[in-house]
C-alpha cells in the first residue's frame, strides 16, 4: 500500500501517473498549498523540504519526484515503466529522467517562484533569461524526438514520458507553450490519450491542457 501526499498539477503528478500505470493499491492525501499545508509541523515531519510529493512506501516517507518515479518503476517491473537492468535503453532512461529533473524542473522554479531569486516578481530581463533557458531545453528535446521518437526511448512508451509530459503541461501559460514544438506535441498527445492521464484528471479535478 502506498500513500501519496499530493497537490493537483504539481510535481506529484508524475508519481500519481506512475501509480495509476502500475495499478498498485494506494491512497491520496491532499496537501493544500494555497493554505500552506506543506509548512505544517505534521507535514514537515514527512518532508522537511515542505514540498510535494511525498510517498509513504510501507509506511516510510520518501520524496523527490524523479527518485519516486525510479523507485516505483523498479518496484513494479511488470508495468514496464523502466527498461531492464543492463540495457542501453535503461541507461538512456536514467539519463533523461535525471536531465529533466536537474535541467528543467529546477529552472521552472525560477519561473514560478521568483522569490527564490530574491524578487517578489522577476525583473523583465531575468524572466526573459529563464524563458530562454526553458525554451533551449525544449529545442534539445525536440531534436531528440524528431530523430528518435515518438517517445523518449523510441517506439516504446516508458515512465520518462510521464515526467516529460507533466513538465510540458507546466508551459501551457508561458509566452511560447511547448505545443509549438511538433515532436514534443506529438509525444504529449500520445501520453494525454492514455487511460492513466484521463483518470488522474478525474481524480485530481484538473481541466486545463
Amino acid at each position: 500500500m502506498y500513500t501519496l501526499y499530493y497537490s493537483p498539477g504539481t510535481a506529484s503528478m508524475v508519481v500519481h501517473l506512475a501509480l495509476l500505470e502500475i495499478g498498485a493499491e494506494y491512497q491520496l492525501k491532499l496537501v493544500d498549498i494555497d493554505k500552506s499545508e506543506q509548512h505544517t509541523s505534521e507535514y514537515l515531519k514527512l518532508n522537511p523540504g515542505a514540498k510535494v510529493p511525498t510517498l509513504l512506501i510501507d509506511g516510510w516517507p520518501v520524496y523527490e519526484s524523479g527518485a519516486l518515479l525510479i523507485i516505483l518503476a523498479e518496484r513494479h517491473p511488470e508495468a514496464k515503466l523502466i527498461p531492464p537492468i543492463g540495457t542501453p535503453e535503461r541507461d538512456a532512461w536514467l539519463q533523461w529522467t535525471v536531465f529533466l529533473s536537474n535541467a528543467l524542473m529546477s529552472t521552472y522554479r525560477f519561473w514560478f517562484y521568483p522569490q527564490e531569486l530574491g524578487h517578489q516578481e522577476s525583473p523583465p530581463e531575468i524572466r526573459a533569461a529563464v524563458q530562454r533557458k526553458i525554451e533551449s531545453i525544449w529545442d534539445r528535446l525536440e531534436a531528440h524526438l524528431s530523430a528518435h521518437g515518438p517517445y523518449m526511448l523510441g517506439n516504446e512508451f516508458s515512465g520518462v514520458d510521464l515526467m516529460l509530459t507533466m513538465l510540458m503541461r507546466w508551459s501551457r501559460n508561458m509566452p511560447r507553450p511547448v505545443t509549438e514544438w511538433p515532436a514534443l506535441k506529438r509525444l504529449a498527445d500520445l501520453v494525454r490519450a492514455r487511460p492513466s492521464w484521463k483518470k488522474l484528471y478525474e481524480l485530481e479535478g484538473l481541466t486545463e491542457w
